[in-house]
């Protein structure tokens, strides 16, 4: 194992060039994020030994920055993808001050963690079934007042949210069980399963959140979507059979879709509280 007792230039060109023969896609930017984030020189060595065996940079550092914002990521809770900030920037479009926001499926809480901080006195509410997520959304949304529960999709959200949320965002799993196979081997290997599998065509939580969604949402409350380009008609449709008028944006830089699901008429493109 190298000790990096190198200058500054060598010691990058050295982590960068070892990372690209493990295959990193991402290997300048992750050079550089271990080398500002290591506290020393044997620290640094040991997170890109554990980089080269494929355990997520993010793990490694403790946090991902996610719409300008750092948060918290410990292992085994799905790490925010950089399309997801197309999804998050659409919620948090639709946002005003006083609406009641829940985060369905949040993960480590990036979601709300965002539109939280660029809208004014909201009422956040962020669930999710995995534990280990769960304990690390509480820190990254729980400074900011919002409120965190475990469980399955609306199972633990407090009955008394029903026909008054505003803006329900759901970044759910959506990838094929036959494609997990397919992805990163540090997302197979590292991330939870639960955070990855949507079902035999990705989308069985999406149906199950659907299902439920006009009982919770207000009058012009909207449920927000990511899914992937492919499966976005059939999402679509799976919105209108519940009663949602849906629509959808798609950001080609970020390799992103989103899809909207109204349950009534919206003004202005904001939400009517």
């Amino acid at each position: 194992m190298h000790n990096y007792e190198l200058n500054e230039n060598v010691v990058y060109s050295e982590i960068v060039s070892k990372l690209r023969h493990a295959g990193s896609v991402f290997a300048e930017d992750e050079a550089r994020l271990l080398i500002s984030s290591a506290p020393t020189s044997q620290q640094l060595a040991a997170w890109v030994e554990r980089r080269i065996a494929g355990v997520p940079v993010e793990y490694l550092i403790g946090w991902v920055e996610f719409c300008g914002l750092r948060i918290q990521v410990d292992p085994g809770v799905f790490v925010p993808r950089y399309r997801t900030e197309f999804l998050a920037r659409q919620a948090a479009a639709l946002v005003q001050p006083g609406a009641v926001v829940v985060d369905m499926c949040c993960g480590s809480g990036a979601i709300g963690a965002v539109v939280a901080a660029a809208s004014e006195r909201i009422e956040l509410h962020a669930v999710d079934i995995d534990p280990v997520a769960v304990r690390c959304a509480r820190r990254n949304i729980q400074s900011i007042s919002g409120f965190v529960y475990e469980g399955d999709l609306y199972e633990p959200l407090p009955d008394e949210l029903r026909g008054r949320v505003h803006v329900l965002i759901a970044n759910a799993p959506y990838v094929p069980t036959e494609a997990v196979k397919l992805l990163p081997q540090e997302a197979r290997e590292h991330e939870s399963l639960v955070a990855l599998d949507g079902g035999s065509d990705g989308l069985d939580v999406l149906r199950k959140i659907a299902a439920a969604a006009p009982s919770w949402l207000a009058r012009n409350g909207c449920l927000l979507i990511e899914t992937s380009e492919r499966q976005a008609p059939l999402a679509a449709e799976l919105l209108a059979q519940y009663g949602l008028r849906s629509t959808m944006v798609r950001s080609e830089e970020e390799d992103a879709t989103v899809i909207t699901g109204t349950r009534a008429d919206r003004m202005n493109g904001r939400v009517d509280l």
